[in-house]
C-alpha cells in the first residue's frame, strides 16, 4: 500500500489545481502532434509524455496530488520539448 505524505487541505488543493493545468498543457501539446508523422524521436517523446500522464491521473485518482502535480508537470515539461521537435 502506498502512504501519501501528509499535507494540509490548502497544499492539496494547490497540488491538484497545478497538476490539472499541468495535464491540460501537456495534452493541448500532444495534440499538436496528432496529424503529424513523428519521427522516431518524437514518437518517443510523446509516448514518455503519455506515460506521464498516465501515472500524474492514477496518483489524482487515488488523491496523491502532490505525486499527480510532479508527474504532470514532466509530462508538461516534455510535451513542450515535443512541440519543439516539430
Amino acid at each position: 500500500m502506498l502512504v501519501a505524505p501528509q499535507i494540509t487541505p490548502q497544499e492539496a488543493a494547490n497540488a491538484q489545481q497545478r497538476a490539472n493545468q499541468s495535464i491540460q498543457e501537456a495534452e493541448k501539446n500532444l495534440e499538436k502532434t496528432r496529424s503529424r508523422t513523428l519521427n522516431a524521436t518524437q514518437a518517443d517523446v510523446a509516448s514518455k509524455v503519455r506515460g506521464f500522464l498516465g501515472d500524474a491521473r492514477e496518483a489524482a485518482r487515488v488523491g496523491d496530488w502532490e505525486r499527480a502535480q510532479n508527474l504532470a508537470r514532466k509530462a508538461q515539461v516534455l510535451s513542450e520539448e515535443l512541440v519543439d521537435l516539430l
